[in-house]
């Protein structure tokens, strides 16, 4: 659907899977792990399983149903006894510590990125709306060279609440003195930055990275090039 935005003047934007390249990232991350450890099982077969699983995970996890701990030990144990691959429990929780470790090392962002927000910073406020844990976001923003152009980056950890739930968009809000007239949220997950925002009545751009089915009234891009010319 085209349509142009008008009167914004506040944007916020997801990190993961938005500007960040996630998948990427990880799988490098992961492959560090595995030369390190030796592990014989393939990168490519962990990866394959380990992705989805782990996407069903952080949904458990913003609905509150499993821990921070849960989430980091029980995607990779799920990953590893699929592939049918042994590893103890004591090796699980080492691999989870030193995937948090190196996950910020490795600073990828989508193709761009960069040209977009050079764009956008003069003329808008930007601000991030995170659902990663603080510490490892903070570190992905800072190594990546996203720290510059960011007013107000707010975590789901230091909000206490996750998206798609409405206190942490009005949190960001209040944070970035903006109002809901006056902002957009872009991001990946329909669930969680999409119908989370619009619940509280923000405008919407979703970046939309696999094939799903789009409600008629939705904005959607699949590359970040195609963002700036619906706001100007």
């Amino acid at each position: 659907m085209t349509k142009k935005f008008n009167n914004i003047e506040h944007i916020f934007f997801d990190l993961d899977h938005t500007l960040w390249d996630f998948d990427l990232n990880s799988k490098l991350a992961y492959k560090q792990i595995f030369e390190e450890h030796q592990l014989t099982l393939e990168l490519d077969r962990f990866i394959e399983i380990y992705e989805p699983l782990n996407l069903q995970f952080w949904r458990m996890f913003r609905e509150n149903k499993i821990s921070k701990e849960n989430l980091r030990f029980q995607r990779l144990k799920t990953a590893f006894d699929a592939c049918d691959y042994a590893v103890e429990d004591e090796k699980i929780h080492l691999f989870a510590d030193l995937y948090m470790e190196y996950l910020p090392n490795y600073n990828h962002l989508f193709d761009g990125c960069i040209e977009l927000l050079d764009q956008l910073q003069d003329n808008y406020r930007l601000h991030l709306i995170t659902n990663g844990f603080n510490g490892v976001q903070q570190n992905k923003i800072k190594n990546s060279g996203l720290d510059k152009y960011f007013d107000v980056v707010l975590t789901a950890e230091a909000a206490g609440v996750k998206k798609p739930a409405p206190e942490i968009f009005h949190k960001a809000l209040q944070m970035a003195n903006a109002e809901v007239a006056n902002s957009l949220m872009i991001g990946d997950s329909y669930e969680a930055d999409i119908k989370g925002a619009q619940n509280i009545g923000l405008a919407t751009i979703w970046f939309q990275l696999k094939d799903e089915v789009v409600p008629e009234h939705e904005v959607v891009v699949r590359h970040l090039r195609d963002i700036y010319p619906l706001l100007s």
